[in-house]
This record gives structure tokens, sequence and C-alpha cells, in this order.
């Protein structure tokens, strides 16, 4: 039986985003068979271009970049795109983007207030040019932005997002999440709508402007816990490695290392207690039920915490998971899980390859969706700056080497 086309083959996008949260969403769009066209500056390009470290033929290097290099953080957000220059300042570079506008599908942007008016790519002008263009945008604070000559970094929408001030412990300061959490859940939701928004498309023959807020994204995840009518005023909201709401609930010391553990269902808490050797607790009016070990989940925590620190991770795994049913798993480091081949089989993770070394030892993000018909997955690699150039205007717009040469020559592409 043939291999059925991947999801979203046939659909072109013209990506003009730069540093991750719209690159990773041209990526996904990419990984689902998308065409993606990723336009970038003649002469530089994203300024991920020039992130440390590089990789090249002598494996990796954290100096100056060699010509043969290229960033791993390109090798890993600009897999299954094809770049191509185009100097959109320039009368004849931005004609050739609405001409190429005229044949896409989407196109998908996440520059700062006000760049794609001063350009003159901005939703309305592209429309003119693709009544049926799905216009996609990503913007730190909506728009107009609720902050306005804010620039959005990560961290800043962290910060405004209250993400902040309910990650870490009680004792403690806000906490910045490890990832860049804004940045990635972002995309996610653009890419919701831009799926919604071509399919809106087929039905209609209508296309839309889709636009994201990093903020508005981040501020929705918070509304998922009621932090507005769960705490008094006075009450810290951060809990650091447990949930007191759902004791017990938490991150254990072990012999060796740290354990999660989650046994807040009855039939849990007394296989817990029973195989720490303390199953009279389970009549204790402190734990007996979730409301008063709510009150008393540090009492609780310390005198499980007692028992596996004086146990390996392996036992407590053990004795736990296998043996009494509990939820309990071992706290990962980022290295043993970018090395599980596991995950690398699923598709989560993939190996970042150089267009002409090879593989370089490093994981990149994979496409964690599996489909039965529509294989999917970032499996080409990032390409050097310009690549496709001749490819696609001569392809999509027809010029003539001639042509193309002239356009070089001008610094346009």
């Amino acid at each position: 039986m043939p291999v059925a086309a991947r999801p979203l083959q046939g659909i072109k996008v013209l990506d003009l985003t730069v540093a991750l949260a719209g690159p990773y969403g041209s990526l996904l769009l990419g990984g689902l068979g998308a065409e993606v066209i990723r336009i970038e500056s003649p002469g530089g390009g994203d300024i991920a271009r020039t992130n440390p470290p590089f990789v090249g033929g002598d494996g990796l290097n954290f100096g100056e970049r060699a010509a043969d290099e290229m960033s791993l953080t390109t090798l890993n957000r600009a897999r299954n795109k094809k770049s191509i220059t185009l100097d959109l300042k320039s009368p004849s570079g931005l004609a050739l983007f609405h001409r190429l506008v005229q044949q896409a599908d989407v196109v998908i942007e996440n520059f700062s207030d006000g760049t794609v008016e001063r350009l003159g790519v901005d939703y309305e002008r592209v429309r003119a040019s693709n009544p049926r263009i799905v216009y996609a945008s990503i913007r730190a604070f909506g728009e107009p932005s609720l902050y306005p000559g804010l620039k959005g970094m990560d961290i800043i929408v962290q910060a405004l997002s209250g993400i902040m001030e309910v990650t870490g412990f009680p004792d403690g300061p806000p906490t910045r999440l490890g990832l860049p959490l804004a940045d990635l859940i972002t995309p996610l939701y653009l890419c919701n709508g831009i799926l919604a928004a071509l399919i809106h498309r087929g039905r209609t023959g209508e296309g839309q402007h889709v636009l994201v807020s990093m903020l508005d994204c981040m501020a929705s995840l918070l509304a998922e816990e009621h932090f507005d009518v769960l705490f008094p005023e006075d009450a810290p909201v951060r809990t650091g490695n447990g949930f007191d709401r759902l004791a017990p609930f938490g991150i254990y010391p072990t012999a060796d290392g740290h354990v999660a553990i989650v046994a807040f269902r009855p039939e849990w808490m007394r296989s817990l207690l029973d195989a720490i050797g303390r199953p009279e607790l389970a009549e204790d009016p402190r734990f007996a039920s979730r409301g008063p070990r709510l009150r008393h989940a540090q009492e609780l925590d310390a005198i499980i915490a007692a028992w596996t620190r004086a146990h390996p991770t392996a036992e407590v795994i053990g004795t736990l998971l296998t043996g009494q049913g509990v939820p309990c798993a071992p706290v990962r480091g980022p290295f043993e899980v970018l090395r599980d081949r596991r995950l690398h089989a699923t598709g989560a993770l993939t190996d970042l390859v150089h267009p002409s070394a090879g593989p370089v030892g490093a994981v990149g993000m994979g496409l964690p969706i599996r489909f039965s018909r529509t294989p999917s997955q970032f499996d080409r690699p990032a390409t050097e700056l310009g690549a496709a150039t001749d490819e696609i205007l001569g392809g999509w717009l027809g010029l003539t080497a001639a042509e193309l040469a002239a356009l070089r020559d001008g610094g346009v592409i």
C-alpha cells in the first residue's frame, strides 16, 4: 500500500520569523509536511545563525564560526525549511515578496511591534496580494501591545504572567522556569490557529489574520489553578516540589537521588504507608483524609522522606511502584533523557545532522505527534543561508539565471 502524503503536503508557508517562538512554529509546520520558505536578510540572516556553539567537520566549536560550520541552534530550529535571502527593505525585494505571497497559503511572522508596517509586509498589504492568505503573528503582549516599547523576551513574559510567582519554594524568590516556556507554548497555540484558519478557508475560501500573544498564552495556563479563590492573600502560592491539596505529592530524596511520588488516592495512600512500615498512620486524624492532610502535608512529607532517604532510588521504585502500585518515578537529568533511545524511537527526540558534515552528536527537538497514515517528522537538515534562493525564485516566480544574478549583484538576494 503506498504511503499517504504528509498532513500539510501542498501547503506553502512564507516564514519571516526570528529568535525561538516564531521559528519553532514554522518548524512544526515543516515537520507536518508544509513547504516552509524561510526568508532571511542577505549577508546575515536570523541572528540565531551566530549563536555558539558551532558545528562542522571538526566537531563542536565554542569560538568564532568557521566557514563550513553552522550554529547548533540553527541546525535544530531550521530543519525542514528552505532558506532564501531577500532584502525586504528594498523596493525590488518587497515586490518579490508580494509575488511569492500570491502563491503562498500561510505567512508567519513574529517581528517587534510596528516592524511589519514599516517593511510593508503587514496583514492588510499581504491580504491585498492574496485574499486567501492565512497570516499568522506572534506578539509578546498583544496588538496593540499592553506594554508598549517593552521587548518580549521569555523571562519578561514569565515575569508578567504570574508563572514565576507560583514557581519555587514558599521561602524563596519567584523562579524562572528551567525552559523558555513562553517561547515554546505560544507557537503551539499559533499552529492550532493556523490549522483552524486553513480549515475555515477550505470551507469558505476566506483567509484571515491569526494573532497570538505570549502573555495571553501564559496567563491562560496560570488560570488552570484557581489561585484567586484557593489561597488567602497572606498565604504563599509557591509550593516548591509539593502540592498540599494532593498530599502526599512531591519530590523526595533517596540515598542516591530523588523520586517523585503521588499517593493522594486512598488506596495509594494505604499502600504507601504499608510500604514504609507505618500502616497505623492511615487512621491518624492528621492523615486519614485529604482535608486534614492539606494542613499537615509537611509532617507527612517528613515521614515519607525519612524512609526514602534511607534507600537507593531503584529500591524505592521497586517497593512503591512495582510492589504496591504507587505512582513513583526517578527524577532524571536532562542528559539521561536526551540519550533515551526509547524517546528517539517515538520521534520525541532526533539526532541533529549537519547538511554536509553529517551527524553532529547532538539531540534536537522531535515532532511528538504520531499519525497512522501520514508520516511526519523533522527529517530534513537545516541548510546554509540562502541555499534555496534560486530554487524558489526560479521555480515559483520563473526568474531567469540572469535576473537572479542581477538581483544578487544588487544586494536584493
